[in-house]
């Protein structure tokens, strides 16, 4: 799999989520077995660049290559600034958002409502390859396949973006209207993948190895992306990368070992957003590691009232210390948690929180 000049490990790929993807976020699913992961996005607001919140997604201090910065803005001459902007701050692939579906971003004609004007968006992918084209650094493009369900147009915007130079593409199987109901629909990311000759990489509703090899038979794409399945469970890029090789299911990992990832990955949380907004912010990391699990609702809302890092780490590890005395693997399977509504309100509270800082 190559994205431009450069290799990646594997078809697997962590999917940008504002809110979620951060440095340690990202780093924990590419140890555990993703081959790529794109950061949450960065505004092409200059204004806000010096901002704490564009600043910490800006951050790869330490990052697994190769780095890859999800930009948002409806303006090309800004996005390609944006490009710059990021490229100087060690990103290695640029990805353009016309994916997202969040009010606050649609509201200022980014993301997926970028999709509603097709010239826009083809200048705004012009204009960061031609940034990006002196760096030698690619530009990939992730959408949805359109507005509606009557203006599906991820076609035309594929053929665009290709002969403008994009290297990779990634189709979300819902429109802009469907936000994250509904099921994911795969026809028009197979009919891209027909008509392009870059990458091409499905997204939507893959939540476990199964339904990641049917993507990939039905679609014909070269990767897959995984989202909101991959909250609290970011071993599912192992489980899948074994499932597609072997044709059988890995047994779950080791209640120890899912503890031990879960602590570590909360460390580096604490150290890039401090002590008061890193206790917070690692509350809903939490909370996906143990839905599902026996006791795990009631030590979510015990773990909410928690204040300080050393409370969170002390309560999480008498939890799954109690939860491996009679549990040695973690007691849950894909088919047992439903990661898509589970996850779906709290994606779509960490999508409000994009694109201005100050909104």
């Amino acid at each position: 799999m190559r994205i431009g000049s450069i290799t990646l490990p594997n078809g697997l790929f962590a999917a940008p989520m504002a809110g979620v993807t951060d440095r340690p976020f990202r780093q924990l699913c590419k140890r555990l077995g993703a081959g790529y992961a794109v950061s949450e996005m960065v505004t092409s607001k200059r204004d806000l660049w010096k901002s704490l919140k564009t600043s910490r997604r800006a951050n790869h201090d330490g990052e697994t290559a190769p780095i890859a910065v999800q930009i948002a803005g409806t303006e090309p001459d800004e996005m390609a600034d944006a490009a710059r902007y990021n490229i100087e701050r060690g990103a290695q692939i640029i990805d353009i958002n016309m994916g997202c579906p969040a009010k606050k971003v649609c509201n200022k004609w980014a993301g997926s409502a970028l999709m509603q004007d097709e010239a826009l968006a083809a200048r705004i992918v012009e204009a960061v390859v031609q940034a990006c084209l002196p760096h030698g650094v690619p530009v990939t493009l992730k959408m949805r396949t359109g507005w509606c369900a009557q203006h599906r147009n991820a076609l035309t915007i594929a053929r665009a973006a290709e002969a403008a130079g994009v290297a990779m593409l990634t189709v979300h199987g819902r429109t802009r209207e469907q936000g994250y109901k509904g099921l994911a629909e795969y026809d028009t990311i197979a009919a891209v993948k027909a008509a392009v000759s870059v990458p091409v990489v499905a997204n939507g509703d893959i939540d476990s190895p199964r339904k990641a090899r049917e993507v990939l038979a039905r679609t014909g794409a070269d990767a897959v992306m995984v989202g909101r399945a991959a909250q609290g469970r970011p071993w599912i890029f192992g489980d899948i990368a074994h499932f597609l090789a072997t044709g059988e299911e890995r047994a779950t990992p080791l209640t120890q070992d899912v503890q031990n990832w879960l602590i570590e990955h909360l460390h580096d949380h604490y150290s890039l957003y401090g002590e008061f907004a890193g206790v917070r912010t690692a509350r809903k990391h939490i909370g996906w590691a143990v839905r599902g699990l026996p006791g795990g609702e009631t030590f979510r809302d015990h773990m909410n009232g928690l204040d300080s890092s050393a409370a969170q780490l002390q309560a999480l590890g008498g939890f799954f210390q109690q939860l491996a005395d009679t549990h040695e693997r973690l007691p849950v399977s894909y088919g047992s948690v439903d990661a898509g509504s589970a996850g779906e309100a709290e994606e779509e509270s960490a999508e409000q929180d994009i694109y201005l800082d100050a909104a």
